[in-house]
């Protein structure tokens, strides 16, 4: 088994230095310094990774996968800039947010132009065709439609307490799936692929789209407040109603009404999460949240199959098996 850290950061120096590529005409400079901010700031790199990765596990050169790869990155970065804004998050990354740096106005637009620059590096992507660039492109621009759709999802299930695990699923998987399925479609394209493994590789980025949600939400609740780098039950304190919480309040029995009392209240102090917890666990709502991310994380690598053997491919085996392994 490959290690996935540092495979992705073998992979990330590359997309890197092509972000800071395309993004060095920008001007004035404190719009430069503000859309390139959380690229140097660090990160996973795991999406544009993934399209590069992906585009050789199919036969192709990870080269020609580059630029869409960064693409996939910067619109990763403008969704993390517009949601620090709605969500008024100071700290991203560790370090303060882009709007908490620059204000609202310059982050706004940072994001903006980062939207704008992906598709402008798609469409002058060397290497491959037209054809290539144009499937890459509506793969792209369909995810983003996506996102915002899940973000407004989101948004609506605030103080809303009957929401369904089949909407919370549609949610997440548009709000963080879709994004990761649209970087393993397009690595595959950019690689050359059939359609037929084109779609395959969706599959597998959806269904690792969701595991990495799930894991989320499981780990606000089996992690410790040090390696997760927030407190222990943000979630419940927020009153959100993650696949936990909803299975939770389906399955409590007796307790589930203490439990609903707990997610609507503003002002729970530690002793009542602490209580919540202790319901979620007895009634087995946080164990169903690991074996549910587990399924998808197994249907991903059975997906895979399609696929010869090569390197490439393991380290997609390893990168699902990750998403689970991960500790925040």
């Amino acid at each position: 088994m490959s290690d996935v850290k540092e495979v992705l950061g073998n992979y990330s120096s590359d997309i890197i230095k092509s972000i800071e590529e395309d993004l060095s005409v920008i001007t004035p400079n404190n719009l430069q310094e503000a859309s390139i901010y959380l690229t140097k700031a660090g990160g996973k790199m795991l999406r544009p990774a993934l399209c590069l990765i992906t585009a050789e596990a199919v036969g192709g050169k990870k080269e020609d996968a580059l630029k869409t790869g960064s693409a996939i990155e910067l619109i990763h970065t403008f969704s993390l800039i517009h949601d620090d804004i709605m969500d008024d998050d100071d700290m991203r990354r560790g370090m303060p947010s882009v709007h908490k740096v620059w204000g609202e106005d310059v982050a706004i637009l940072a994001g903006d132009t980062l939207f704008s620059k992906a598709f402008e590096i798609i469409i002058k992507s060397e290497g491959t065709s037209h054809s290539q660039n144009n499937q890459a492109l509506a793969t792209v621009a369909d995810a983003c439609v996506k996102i915002c759709e899940g973000q407004a999802s989101d948004m609506g299930f605030e103080d809303r307490f009957d929401v369904t695990e089949d909407e919370y699923m549609e949610m997440i998987f548009k709000k963080t799936g879709a994004l990761i399925a649209a970087a393993t479609k397009a690595g595959a394209i950019m690689g050359g692929a059939s359609q037929e493994v084109i779609d395959a590789m969706y599959e597998y980025g959806r269904l690792i789209g969701l595991a990495f949600q799930i894991q989320d939400d499981y780990l606000d609740l089996a992690s410790d407040e040090e390696t997760l780098g927030k407190p222990i039950g943000s979630d419940i304190e927020k009153g959100k109603m993650t696949i936990i919480a909803i299975n939770g309040l389906a399955s409590a029995g007796d307790e589930s009404e203490k439990l609903l009392e707990i997610l609507k209240n503003d002002n729970n102090s530690k002793e009542d999460i602490d209580l919540a917890i202790e319901i979620l666990t007895k009634c087995g709502a946080i164990e169903y949240a690991r074996n549910l991310a587990l399924d998808s994380v197994n249907q991903a690598k059975e997906v895979l199959e399609i696929l010869p053997d090569s390197s490439s491919k393991q380290v997609l085996v390893d990168i699902a098996d990750f998403v689970l392994e991960r500790h925040s």
